[in-house]
């Protein structure tokens, strides 16, 4: 800001001369936008189905494509078999990263500013973000009481989809990958959507979404894309 003062008797004026227009180009930046579960980590509810033998538990929003009906349903199964928030927590601290989510995640945030969207939940994402060497999160939070999950609390509806159109809203160029139904909202509302080892059904209903099955064609397809 460029300022100056003109004397008047015993009072000075202060006033300021406007910026060249140039100064005031909007600049448009890159931020990527990922999944969670099933880009760098395990699964957690199959995780979950495995340790406990309860198969049910393996349906994730690669097979419902409405969360809240997945989600009842969990919660529906948790009660049956008795099963605690301490007894998925104990699952999820013995699960590591998918095979080179970690080299792929340092090197995209070498590069470009990095985004987690997730559906999980403060409680169980905590072990998973450590390894991940604490990216930033977006999820929700459990009902708890006793140990004994109740419920959950969404931040916000369609938040995937709803944070890539804020950020396109603040000049973000915004790349997103995912691999569920509840990824696609976000990646159609991105620049740029990618698939990332997403089930072939899900690949052919939306065909319009590149679909990678790697973490080098993954960092290579988002380095093209970056504004």
């Amino acid at each position: 800001m460029q300022m100056k003062t003109m004397p008047l008797g015993r009072i000075t004026i202060l006033w300021t001369l406007p910026l060249k227009t140039e100064s005031f180009q909007p600049v448009k930046q890159s931020i990527v936008t990922l999944d969670m579960e099933g880009v760098l980590t395990p699964e957690i509810w199959i995780a979950v189905s495995e340790k406990t033998g309860i198969k049910e538990l393996r349906l994730t929003t690669r097979d419902v494509p409405d969360y809240d009906v997945l989600m009842q349903g969990r919660l529906k199964i948790l009660d049956q078999y008795g099963l605690k928030l301490s007894d998925i927590q104990e699952v999820i601290g013995t699960l590591g990263l998918l095979d080179g989510a970690l080299d792929f995640l340092r090197e995209l945030r070498s590069i470009t500013q990095v985004l987690i969207l997730s559906d999980t939940f403060e409680q169980f994402a905590q072990p998973l973000l450590r390894q991940l060497e604490w990216p930033t999160l977006f999820c929700h939070r459990l009902q708890v009481e006793n140990d004994r999950i109740m419920g959950y609390q969404i931040r916000v509806t369609e938040q995937k989809q709803r944070t890539v159109i804020a950020l396109r809203g603040l000049n973000y160029h915004v790349i997103a990958a995912g691999d569920s139904f509840n990824d696609t909202a976000m990646l159609a509302a991105a620049n740029v959507g990618l698939f990332f080892r997403a089930p072939e059904a899900i690949k052919k209903q939306f065909p319009q979404f590149k679909a990678l099955e790697t973490y080098p064609d993954l960092i290579r397809s988002i380095k093209s894309a970056l504004f």
